[in-house]
């Protein structure tokens, strides 16, 4: 995939995205996205299963290849990198150094069971920035302080709950100070009752300013702490604006038709 079109947008745009195609074989996953998410918004994007909103994050994340449009994140296009006027496909380490400054929150927490919750915090800080083990550990403990789980430190994954597993992962992802954070349904494997601890975590996350990309289901959360509203249909923004607006007021059909199906 080579590239051969401009920058554009504005200078507090961490996510810009034109056009955006993804196909698996003969299907297409997303037909033609368009969405922005500038510094310290949170953005929100929900739909239907297979509309393609997980898709979407892996892109943003450089997990997926796309084959169409502009995907931009801070200043380089995903998946390509400049030689002269033009854009070449990107290097691999190119792309995990990007990768590098932008946290993943998966819906399966994928916590490494062989270690104890500081050092899955931490692991990123020691083998990919080669930070010194003391250091890491120290700034982990600060970070799992954080979240509320200051004395679990030593606990392995199976010793903890799943609200717990997934506030690990939170501090894990955030551990790099870096400049976006991608929620890919962070509490969709949750039973029920631990969903808030989760929820306060990100609502204190996005009160500091984190600039964040939440796929969810939580329709209320997103009202309350949501700055972009995006509901995808069909591999499509079928709507987007402020999350009351289109939750209270939606324009599209199928926005309303999804929202009613979800309170039920």
């Amino acid at each position: 995939m080579v590239h051969d079109m401009p920058a554009s947008g504005q200078a507090d745009d961490v996510i810009r995205i034109h056009d955006l195609k993804k196909n698996y074989g003969h299907l297409e996953v997303l037909k033609g996205i368009d969405l922005t998410v500038k510094r310290a918004q949170a953005a929100f994007v929900i739909g239907p299963s297979g509309s393609g909103k997980s898709t979407l994050l892996r892109c943003v994340n450089s997990l997926e290849s796309y084959e169409g449009g502009q995907l931009w994140v801070e200043d380089y296009l995903v998946g390509a990198e400049r030689r002269g006027n033009r854009f070449v496909e990107a290097h691999p380490k190119t792309t995990a150094r990007r990768r590098g400054s932008i946290g993943m929150v998966f819906q399966r927490f994928n916590l490494f069971p062989n270690m104890t919750a500081l050092e899955n915090v931490t692991a990123g800080l020691r083998m990919v920035l080669k930070m010194n083990r003391d250091e890491a550990f120290e700034r982990g403990k600060l970070l799992l302080e954080r979240v509320g789980l200051a004395n679990r430190a030593d606990a392995f994954p199976a010793q903890l709950s799943g609200g717990q597993q997934q506030r690990v992962a939170i501090a894990r992802a955030i551990a790099a100070n870096p400049s976006l954070v991608l929620f890919d349904e962070p509490t969709s494997a949750l039973d029920p009752e631990l969903v808030g601890e989760v929820l306060a975590v990100m609502r204190d996350l996005i009160r500091d300013g984190m600039t964040m990309m939440v796929v969810t289901h939580e329709i209320t959360f997103a009202e309350e702490v949501g700055d972009m509203l995006y509901f995808i249909d069909h591999g499509r923004v079928a709507e987007a604006g402020v999350p009351s607006d289109v939750i209270r007021n939606s324009k599209h059909p199928r926005t309303t038709e999804f929202l009613s199906r979800i309170r039920q």
